[in-house]
């Protein structure tokens, strides 16, 4: 049996066939209903002409109809491509035509954008619309409903796969236009079962055939992992560790029918699912669930939350305060802070109730090493600022873009590492303490300054709920420091009190040289700084 996400899951269909598999609101597939569905999806697609290897793209909010139109996908050898609902136009057509989009699903209120962009599209072979608009067929004809595709088809049979198939994600662009990397698919699905399984408190398989009878046993006992995931589907953090590695493990995976994070929607999925993993964006969703805890408790109706083993982070910075606000309120939660990227994993923190970890540092994979600008390691220690590079399941490359490829995955003494761009100390007892993204240091009056370290400071200001600093040209000092920063409710602070107090934080060159108010910090749906964004409201500021 291949290590492979459809195979694996078609194991789970057959030993757990009644358990719930995905819940949307309150709409729940089991097991062996995800499964028939995904099957009828595979067999419209093989039906309209596409091949194994094939790019079908979603461009769906999250929903059951994300997470089985992708297994639908997996099922027929098919490569999902993940799309940002929040493209327009050109982003849109720029990432369909790259990845060679041969299909599109769609939510029903995004009809609009791809109906603009659609025929500068010829490889697209198939629309398939989902409808949360009420309005049925808004393309005129040009696209089949998603229910009617299923209707149309039966489930296709299982087939035998290849784990040298390609699984490609698309990254979110923060640092350039968005790129597929892709990895060998058994290489991906082995990497998350060996991931997934120690946290619902099983062995690591040898091999995929193990893999259901270990879940069903579980399942009998209760111990099945529920899921739900704040993120969005779209990137690797909502996808990856709030989804596909739970549904390897037999797990339930419980999405939200809100279009951005609502706490208090969340928080009721937890107490009524009994949810026992969460899987958020840093301090940016973990300031308003702390405040709808507390909202609720003000009300009298405090939430159940009793369940919840674990919530997980990964992309942006989860501050030490936020952590110990949640284990205040969630103590028996072990708060798992990934480090990495589309690109590669590199490392975690682990944070429980009493014990005493920073912010950005994290305890390095035993494949990670940090290398400085001749390719040679970075020693414990040093106070060197080196490149973080990721060892053990590295992608194959970029798609279509070798020579991006080449700058990225490169060789060293023998060993392949991917660079996703983190830039990193190395303390004497091996920890990784990490800087920021290369490519957004502010260089002022020729002094290096990371971003996120600044970001920290400013956000431990009573009264800042959020925060993004850049670089902006200056003629003194060629870049200066400014920080585009949100305020609490109710909360009155100004410029210059926000700098002093950052000066008894950190020295007094990295503090911002200007702070400018906005009612939200640009971030991308996934929590993710939206740099060029906030550059923008700095000038303009």
């Amino acid at each position: 049996m291949e290590m492979h996400w459809a195979t694996v899951w078609e194991s789970m269909a057959d030993a757990i066939p009644g358990n719930p598999s995905v819940t949307n609101g309150y709409v729940t597939r089991t097991w062996a209903q995800y499964d028939e569905r995904a099957a009828r999806i595979a067999a419209g697609l093989t039906a309209a002409g596409l091949d194994p290897q094939s790019k079908i793209a979603l461009y769906l909010y999250n929903g059951n109809e994300y997470l089985e139109a992708q297994y639908g996908v997996f099922k027929m050898r098919g490569i999902p491509i993940n799309v940002n609902y929040r493209y327009l136009d050109e982003e849109l057509c720029y990432l369909l035509d790259n990845a060679d989009a041969e299909a599109l699903f769609f939510h029903a209120s995004l009809a609009d954008r791809v109906n603009r962009v659609v025929d500068r599209l010829p490889k697209v072979k198939l629309l398939v619309e989902v409808d949360d608009t009420g309005s049925g067929d808004l393309l005129g004809g040009r696209a089949v409903a998603y229910d009617q595709l299923l209707e149309m088809n039966e489930p296709a049979p299982r087939i035998a796969r290849d784990e040298s198939d390609v699984y490609m994600l698309y990254t979110g662009g923060t640092t350039g236009l968005p790129k597929g990397v892709m990895y060998p698919v058994g290489d991906i699905t082995r990497f998350f079962t060996r991931l997934g399984f120690p946290a619902v408190g099983l062995p690591v398989p040898e091999t995929a055939d193990q893999i259901a009878p270990a879940v069903a046993e579980l399942a009998a006992s209760g111990g099945t992992s529920v899921s739900v995931t704040g993120a969005p589907l779209m990137h690797g953090t909502g996808l990856w560790l709030g989804a596909l590695m739970h549904h390897l493990g037999g797990g339930h995976v419980v999405t939200l029918t809100s279009r951005s994070l609502d706490a208090d929607e969340l928080l009721a999925a937890i107490q009524r699912h009994r949810c026992t993993h969460n899987t958020i964006v840093g301090d940016s969703f973990s300031k308003p669930i702390i405040r709808a805890i507390d909202g609720a408790v003000a009300r009298g109706e405090p939430y159940d939350l009793s369940s919840l083993r674990m919530i997980v982070s990964s992309g942006v910075m989860w501050t030490t305060e936020v952590k110990a606000a949640l284990l205040e309120r969630i103590p028996q939660a072990v708060l798992y802070d990934a480090m990495g990227s589309t690109e590669g994993s590199m490392g975690n923190q682990v944070t429980v109730r009493g014990s005493a970890t920073e912010t950005a540092t994290f305890n390095a994979n035993p494949t990670t090493k940090v290398f400085d600008d001749i390719d040679r390691e970075v020693a414990p220690g040093s106070g060197q600022i080196g490149r973080v590079a990721a060892g053990g399941m590295v992608p194959i490359g970029y798609y279509k873009d070798p020579e991006k490829s080449a700058g990225t995955f490169r060789v060293i003494e023998g060993v392949r590492y991917s660079f996703p761009g983190d830039m990193a100390q190395v303390a004497a007892d091996g920890t990784l303490i990490l800087l920021g993204r290369g490519s957004n240091v502010i260089n002022s009056g020729g002094e290096k300054i990371f971003p996120e370290e600044v970001e920290e400071a400013v956000k431990r200001v009573d009264g800042i709920v959020d925060c993004l600093v850049v670089g902006v040209d200056d003629e003194t000092f060629g870049q200066a420091v400014m920080a585009v920063a949100a305020l609490s409710p109710g909360a009155t602070l100004s410029e210059d009190d926000v700098i002093k107090k950052v000066k008894t934080q950190i020295a007094g060159f990295k503090a911002p040289k200007r702070v400018v108010f906005v009612a939200q910090v640009p971030r991308a749906p996934n929590g993710k700084a939206d740099y060029k964004r906030a550059r923008e409201l700095a000038s303009a500021g």
